[in-house]
């Protein structure tokens, strides 16, 4: 008879069950509404301080009407990928408005933004190139770097003095690409990139910035983070995702014509994987007239967020660097973390923890985001209740 060895060796993970019993588990939460700054979970509105749509468009109606027009003219799906019948002329025209957007020759979406990464960072080098990362970058470039024949170096979170001994160790006739978050999705903050390109130009290495949670957020218009410190041009590769900002699903790379062929030949990711479906595409397009549209999103944006942040500051909250409107609320317990989640929920907020390995055990955190929708007076409540919960665990 068959031992199912691979049964037995799942059946040892027990945290979440463990976490079960206790009453703790905050995770896969069905919730029963639209994307907006109050949902509904189990009959009940939540205020939502959770989620990365940014400027609030995942619920917009024009956004869905986008979608359901694309829908009627070319179904639910493009089945095929990219490289052989997955391409629409709506990608075609997406990319050229990305590649306007960000500064860059030509773009390629990708259906995911976790793929991008993964293709992206796995193809560009070779066996005797490297590929640095940042401590903090987020897991699918990492995942990319593990399946890339080069050598991987790791420097401390936004440490440029510790990047720099990196590259004075690099051959200078290898190919060194520096992969990093725009604003890093966990602590809230920005990478130096002036700094970067600044080391980038001495040794002679390539800058590739993740703008996942950046786009929408930073720069003119929402540019993304090149923008933000005018240095578009001295960025090579520029990332982003359309799950946050653009309320929808999938992913680009931008950068100039040799990089975006090469990657449109050889970003596995891409090429063995079914295309952004039409609904998607046209719903990011739409995002995007939107977002250049209404700078007032934007600001009203970085308002609420930074009014957030002083109202956590002075009520003793530990926000880290958080500069963006990402704040970390720092419990350093993941137990702990767990139990506000699911006090907080019962409260009527959701917010979500970071725990191991996302983050170290000693930088445990409740992740609050806000978006271009909330208001003032939400964010007071959801202040008032999380400050609650924080004395009641001893937090604060």
């Amino acid at each position: 008879m068959k031992t199912n060895l691979l049964k037995q060796s799942c059946a040892r993970y027990r945290a979440p069950q463990e976490a079960q019993a206790k009453g703790i588990y905050p995770y896969y939460k069905p919730i029963e509404s639209e994307q907006s700054t109050v949902v509904r979970i189990k009959g009940k509105d939540i205020l939502m301080f959770g989620s990365n749509s940014y400027l609030g468009l995942a619920n917009d109606p024009r956004l869905k009407e986008a979608a359901i027009a694309a829908v009627k003219k070319y179904g639910t799906s493009c089945s095929g990928s990219r490289f052989l019948n997955g391409t629409l002329d709506i990608h075609v025209e997406l990319e050229e408005k990305l590649a306007k957007l960000v500064g860059k020759d030509q773009a390629v979406c990708f259906s995911t933004g976790f793929q991008v990464n993964l293709g992206v960072v796995s193809a560009l080098c070779g066996r005797n190139d490297y590929l640095l990362l940042d401590s903090l970058d987020h897991a699918s470039i990492i995942e990319g770097s593990r399946l890339s024949f080069g050598k991987v170096w790791k420097y401390n979170h936004n440490d440029m003095d510790a990047l720099e001994a990196k590259l004075r160790l690099a051959n200078p006739d290898s190919v060194k690409l520096i992969v990093t978050d725009g604003i890093f999705s966990m602590e809230g903050d920005i990478v130096p990139l002036p700094k970067m390109v600044e080391l980038a130009e001495k040794y002679n290495a390539d800058i590739m910035v993740d703008d996942a949670h950046a786009l929408g957020v930073l720069g003119h218009q929402g540019r993304g983070t090149a923008d933000y410190f005018g240095l578009t041009d001295r960025v090579d590769l520029i990332m982003g995702t359309f799950s946050k900002s653009f309320g929808s699903l999938g992913g680009f790379i931008a950068a100039d014509f040799d990089i975006i062929n090469f990657l449109k030949h050889n970003a596995r990711s891409l090429i063995f994987s079914a295309s952004m479906p039409p609904a998607n595409v046209a719903a990011v397009s739409r995002a995007i007239d939107i977002m250049l549209s209404e700078p007032e999103r934007i600001q009203h944006l970085w308002d609420v967020s930074n009014y957030a942040r002083k109202q956590f500051q002075d009520r003793g909250f530990d926000t880290g660097h958080s500069e963006t409107p990402i704040i970390p609320l720092f419990v350093r317990n993941s137990e702990k973390a767990f139990w506000l989640c699911n006090k907080l929920l019962d409260d009527g907020v959701f917010v979500t923890p970071v725990i191991a390995p996302a983050v170290p055990e000693e930088d445990v955190l409740i992740r609050f985001a806000l978006m271009a929708t909330h208001t003032f007076e939400q964010v007071d409540e959801a202040v008032e209740k999380i400050a609650k919960a924080f004395k009641e665990a001893g937090v604060i």
